[in-house]
């Protein structure tokens, strides 16, 4: 299949069943990232198809044209990943998305699947990211794996009501109009990172090394100013020799220099490390911003090992350059990426690169919109840029984005239970996380609301420190099954940070 590393690590909100792949058990241990597979040519880097949805002949007699939108079966260009976006970022789609897909190789098509269509993790209201002019609404991305053919429509959702007339009662149906703009997006996530990010794995030693030195330089990093002026896009560099190798990307720099401290320059993971570590970190990196009590009894989980934006293969040119902090992380959100559970976990560097252009050059958005993914492995993995230790502002739940993180587990839990390791997971990051900032994983804490459709904006809302995205916003994500276990992680998750 198309999109792996050669040997790499395994990798949005109801439940959607992606077209069933390979699956084989659910690796209990740890997978390693490896060297990136060398790219060849700008599609190797990925690409999107973006092809306009037309008026379908409609069965249903009681809607109009208009009403259903589609696209016949056809064949396409390889891709992974797919969504289905519109114009207006404000204009919910009231209906039903469906697509299906033939694999590779095969004259075999997937049944129809269906794709979230309330999903609004996205950038607060009047911040530069939402009016930038390039967002887009869109549902969740579906992975279904290598495919070259695809069929999809989209049905308006009719409201069938009964009132009383001079006649009697009768039955009035009525639907919502579907948005302007209907586009399906397909996305190649690629065969790799580019080229400047090849990268062998670092001995255990020289990582572990890299991740206990340099207090102080840690310290001035995360004070450092967050917003450093974007540079101009890096000309094309000639790699046709055998042996050409490109200069690095400036904007691949910054995204390895955010982490500096944390792990080596170019790191493909930030390594774990045991609770004496991960104290002596935390004086480093918050020296003479902690209470009396904090130094005396900091209350913080051991860092979990975290796999990079290089480990994952991000094209950093992809995203806006610069990067945008808030104050604090006081409170994380758990989201589900409805995006299917049919994937492996070797499959997840394709499936989060597919995530993040289609986040980047599909939405809109200047980066991957969480700060954190987990894949079924209970593997971790950065998301935005900008330093997993630094308060990152993200795009994941709409109106709470500000001293907010935003982690999202890479699958659909409507119906399916998270595996263990998942809740592990997201317990360690967030002991880890939030522990940072002194924040209780089973505590409340207030955020005040940029604006949604359960809180109006300037409403200072009490919310548990970890929450669910339907905590904040009307929506199912992340999953009854996920949302059903967070008790328990915050249980976990403070017992880890000593409480």
């Amino acid at each position: 299949m198309r999109g792996l590393l050669a040997s790499s690590v395994g990798v949005t909100c109801v439940a959607a069943l992606a077209l069933p792949l390979t699956s084989p058990a659910v690796a209990a241990r740890p997978v390693s990232p490896a060297a990136v597979r060398p790219a060849s040519g700008a599609e190797a880097l990925g690409s999107t198809q973006s092809l306009p949805l037309a008026p379908l002949a409609s069965r249903d007699f009681t809607l109009a044209p208009a009403d259903e939108q589609g696209l016949p079966r056809r064949d396409v260009r390889h891709f992974s990943l797919a969504g289905v976006i519109w114009d207006d970022p404000d204009t919910e789609l009231h209906g039903r998305v469906q697509i299906r897909t033939r694999a590779v190789g095969t004259d075999t098509w997937s049944g129809w699947q269906d794709l979230e269509t309330h999903n609004d993790d996205t950038a607060d209201p009047g911040t530069a990211e939402r009016t930038s002019g390039r967002v887009h609404g869109a549902t969740a991305p579906l992975w279904v794996g290598d495919s070259d053919g695809v069929e999809v429509r989209v049905r308006a959702e009719a409201d069938h009501r009964t009132g009383d007339t001079a006649r009697g009662s009768r039955t009035v149906t009525t639907t919502a109009p579907l948005p302007a703009g209907l586009r399906l997006e397909l996305v190649d996530p690629g065969d790799s990172a580019p080229a400047s990010a090849r990268q062998e794995a670092a001995p255990a030693s020289a990582r572990q090394e890299g991740a206990v030195a340099g207090a102080s330089h840690r310290a001035a990093a995360l004070r450092s100013d967050p917003t450093p002026e974007p540079a101009q896009e890096p000309a094309a560099t000639d790699t046709s020799g055998p042996t050409a190798e490109p200069a690095e990307d400036p904007a691949a720099l910054d995204a390895s220099a955010a982490n500096a401290g944390l792990a080596a320059p170019g790191a493909i993971e930030i390594p774990a490390l045991n609770r004496q570590q991960t104290e002596q970190e935390l004086f480093a990196l918050r020296a003479g911003e902690l209470t009396e009590r904090q130094r005396t009894k900091p209350y913080i989980g051991p860092r979990p090992r975290i796999i990079t934006r290089r480990g994952w293969g991000a094209d950093e040119r992809l995203r806006e350059r610069k990067f945008v902090y808030t104050k604090k992380s006081k409170a994380a959100f758990v989201h589900h990426t409805a995006s299917g559970n049919g994937y492996r976990c070797t499959q997840v560097p394709s499936l989060i690169r597919g995530i993040y252009r289609y986040h980047v050059k599909s939405r809109g958005w200047r980066d991957i919109g969480y700060n954190f993914l987990v894949d079924k492995c209970g593997n971790i993995y950065e998301g935005r840029a900008g330093g997993v230790a630094k308060p990152v502002l993200g795009a994941h739940t709409l109106g709470f984005n500000t001293n907010s993180v935003g982690i999202a587990v890479l699958g659909s839990y409507g119906s399916k239970k998270p595996p263990a390791a998942v809740t592990r997971a997201i317990a360690r990051l967030s002991a880890w996380k939030l522990g940072l900032y002194g924040a209780n994983p089973k505590g409340k804490t207030y955020l005040k609301s940029g604006g949604g459709n359960r809180y109006p904006k300037g409403r200072k809302v009490r919310l548990n420190v970890i929450s669910g995205h339907r905590d904040g916003f009307v929506t199912e994500c992340p999953g009854r099954q996920l949302y059903r276990k967070l008790g328990s992680t915050r249980t976990t998750a403070a017992r880890l940070q000593g409480r």
